[in-house]
C-alpha cells in the first residue's frame, strides 16, 4: 500500500512538472503573410472576439499584441496558450514603399521608422517563445532572405515550429514549395481568411507543442 502510494505521488509530481504552466506562442513571418488574420480566425473560433486589425498595407501590425488564456480543445486533448501576434520581419523597409499607398511622405516615415521598431522588438520577444507558427504567403516564393532569416533564428533557439502556408484557397497556392523549402518542419496548409483547413491546424499544434 505504502509502495503504490508513493508511486501515485511520483506520478503526479512528474506529470506536474512536465507541463508547462504558461505557454506563449508566437506567430512569425513577413509581413503580408495573413499573421494577424490567423490570429483573428484562432481568437474568432475560441474566444468569439478578434486580435487585431488587417490592411493590404504592408506592417499594419506594427507593435506585439498579446491574447492571453486561449483555451482549445480537438480529440479530447485541451491546450491553453498566450497568443503573440508580432510585427512582420523584413530585411529593408523603405519609407516610399508607403508612399505608393498614397500616404503622405510624414505619414510613410512615422510608419516606416514604427515597423522597424516592431521587426526588432519581434526578434526580441524570441526568447519568450515556447513555440513558433511561422505563417507564409503559399502564393509567394517561400525561398526569400526574410523567411530563411526568421527560420534561422528560431533554428539557433532550438524553438518548436509549425509553418503555416496561408492562402491555400488562392489559385497560385503552392504548398509543396513550402515543403521543400524546410523540409525540417511540419507544414500545414490554411486559408486564415475563411477557415480552411483550421481543423488540421489545431491537430498540429498538439503535435508540434508537447
Amino acid at each position: 500500500m505504502i509502495k503504490f502510494l508513493r508511486d501515485f505521488v511520483q506520478r503526479m509530481v512528474d506529470k506536474l512538472f512536465s507541463q508547462k504552466r504558461h505557454i506563449k506562442m508566437g506567430l512569425y513571418g513577413p509581413p503580408n503573410s495573413g499573421k494577424t488574420t490567423l490570429a483573428n480566425r484562432i481568437c474568432k473560433d475560441w474566444l468569439g472576439e478578434k486580435m487585431g486589425s488587417v490592411s493590404n498595407i504592408p506592417h499594419e501590425t506594427r507593435e506585439v499584441m498579446i491574447k492571453e488564456k486561449i483555451h482549445i480543445k480537438h480529440k479530447n486533448k485541451e491546450l491553453t496558450f498566450s497568443l503573440v501576434d508580432t510585427p512582420g520581419i523584413a530585411t529593408k523597409i523603405d519609407y516610399e514603399d508607403f508612399m505608393k499607398f498614397k500616404m503622405s511622405e510624414k505619414e510613410a516615415k512615422s510608419r516606416a521608422k514604427e515597423a522597424t521598431k516592431g521587426v526588432i522588438d519581434s526578434i526580441k520577444w524570441l526568447d519568450d517563445m515556447d513555440c513558433v507558427v511561422v505563417v507564409l504567403d503559399s502564393t509567394q516564393n517561400p525561398y526569400s532572405q526574410v523567411n530563411v532569416t526568421i527560420i534561422g533564428n528560431l533554428a539557433a533557439r532550438d524553438i518548436p515550429v509549425l509553418i503555416a502556408g496561408n492562402k491555400v484557397d488562392l489559385k497560385k497556392s503552392n504548398l509543396k514549395k513550402i515543403e521543400s523549402a524546410f523540409p525540417q518542419y511540419d507544414v500545414v496548409g490554411i486559408s486564415a481568411m475563411n477557415g480552411k483547413n483550421m481543423e488540421e491546424f489545431y491537430e498540429s499544434l498538439f503535435r508540434v507543442i508537447k
